[in-house]
């Protein structure tokens, strides 16, 4: 008699809510039922208890325990849901960015790669046209008698090295000594208006020692060619 009544009295049961949800939700979801379904089988003798538990609490204790499930509903919310979601945004915001800035960085490198080509191009219209037959020591010579005269020379001393890209870079290191600033003036002007691509790379001037109103020069004169 008393399994009859026991039987006779509804069981508290799980909710499902997978059939709580709209029909191509439900239907998209439908392959997880398995899944649920040994979930729900796992965890219901504890739903049953509490279940019960509750049921027989007093309406006091029922609104106690409501509270208390609502803020752990509130806190399982905020960490499984919200806190992923928020960083997952932050981490998206953060990588977008980089990538800007990587662009950014591209867009630099580009500009750069391209005045280094165009200098490139302007140095190669800037080089000597017939390299083998080319002298730089005797164009200086030549340029710096016709300015100063032979007196006023202390030395000349040619030099060459490779350069990147394939180029040649001829130099003359030049000593003037006893000289006016219109002959550094005119030393200068002359190296500027040769024929060849030559230019003047640095230049020093100090007062001569025995005579304040005259100076000693040192200077770099350089051209480029391409190599071979």
């Amino acid at each position: 008699m008393l399994e009859r009544w026991r039987n006779l009295i509804p069981r508290a049961t799980m909710p499902d809510p997978l059939r709580r949800l709209p029909g191509k939700l439900a239907e998209l979801l439908e392959p997880l039922r398995p899944y649920y379904d040994r979930a729900a089988a796992t965890v219901a003798p504890a739903w049953h208890r509490a279940r019960t538990y509750y049921e027989h609490r007093e309406p006091r204790e029922k609104l106690l325990l409501n509270v208390a499930g609502g803020v752990l509903g509130l806190l399982l919310v905020y960490s499984l849901i919200y806190s992923p979601i928020v960083n997952l945004r932050d981490s998206l915001a953060d990588s977008v960015a980089t990538r800007r800035q990587d662009l950014v960085d591209i867009r630099s490198m580009m500009r750069s790669y391209d005045r280094v080509r165009a200098e490139l191009a302007a140095a190669q219209q800037r080089t000597v046209p017939n390299p083998k037959t080319f002298s730089l020591f005797s164009i200086i010579e030549q340029t710096l008698t016709r300015s100063v005269t032979r007196d006023h020379i202390g030395s000349i001393s040619p030099t060459d090295h490779e350069v990147p890209g394939g180029f040649r870079e001829y130099s003359v290191d030049v000593k003037l000594q006893d000289i006016t600033l219109d002959q550094v003036v005119d030393v200068l002007y002359g190296v500027q208006t040769l024929p060849n691509p030559v230019a003047v790379s640095s230049l020093q001037l100090r007062s001569h020692a025995r005579d304040s109103h005259s100076f000693d020069a040192d200077l770099t004169c350089v051209a480029l060619a391409k190599d071979g």
